[in-house]
């Protein structure tokens, strides 16, 4: 009797997780990116205008963006504003970046702004060989597994994803991996992005409309670019380009 007690108990609990398992196909992600302004200010020649610059702007700066995505395609955009007391500083670079990922068609299509210019990105979907981590978190109340990737040749990528939202997206032009990106992390850039809320609203039609503005180019086309307009900014060059290749 007290066999067949455990064995009854042991193929409740194996069935109960498949009996709840609930995905999320489409919907709505806010994703808040944050600048650590200190760090990039130490990155600097350290002198007396840097010290007095950081004892006046906070250490982080924040912006929103909205993801809408469905099985086969995402879109990501600005979201909502806030207020910017320190407005003079800007709210960092790829504000205003669009990103329209049409993975069904294996293409994505985004509009970035590089000083003033607006370029209009037509690409295929980018491939980064992900490296699968141990470490598991909870963001948003789901649970994520890490994966490591590198751009740039050297700039070390952080992601969390989330399986029960099985679609292989993320914010900026970043997919690949079984699940969406949840939460990224780009340490050379001293950016986070990380999702504080999901709603599973169906994405209208319009919510995937991307202004067709700016000068037509490649992703590649676009890093030459920027590499030669600021072939004498030192390393602030690369860190452009780091910016455009998001």
């Amino acid at each position: 009797m007290k066999q067949a007690i455990i064995i009854l108990v042991i193929l409740t609990l194996g069935i109960r997780p498949s009996a709840k398992a609930q995905y999320i196909f489409s919907g709505k992600i806010e994703y808040e990116r944050k600048i650590n302004l200190h760090a990039q200010l130490e990155e600097m020649e350290e002198n007396e205008w840097m010290q007095k610059m950081k004892s006046q702007i906070p250490k982080f700066t924040s912006t929103y963006f909205d993801l809408c995505f469905t099985n086969g395609k995402t879109s990501y955009k600005p979201g909502r504003e806030v207020e910017n007391p320190f407005k003079m500083f800007g709210s960092g670079p790829a504000t205003e970046n669009v990103v329209y990922t049409d993975f069904a068609a294996g293409n994505v299509k985004s509009m970035k702004n590089v000083y003033e210019q607006k370029f209009l990105v037509q690409d295929s979907v980018r491939k980064l060989q992900w490296k699968e981590k141990d470490e598991i978190r909870t963001i948003a109340g789901h649970q994520c597994h890490k994966a490591v990737s590198v751009i740039c040749d050297s700039v070390v990528v952080v992601a969390f994803y989330a399986e029960d939202i099985p679609v292989s997206g993320g914010p900026e032009m970043f997919s690949g991996l079984p699940g969406m990106i949840l939460e990224l992390a780009v340490p050379r850039l001293h950016t986070t992005w990380v999702a504080t809320k999901i709603s599973q609203d169906p994405p209208k039609e319009t919510d995937y409309v991307i202004p067709e503005k700016g000068k037509k180019t490649t992703q590649k086309e676009l890093n030459e670019t920027v590499k030669n307009s600021f072939k004498d900014w030192g390393k602030m060059a690369n860190r452009n380009i780091w910016w455009t290749y998001l």
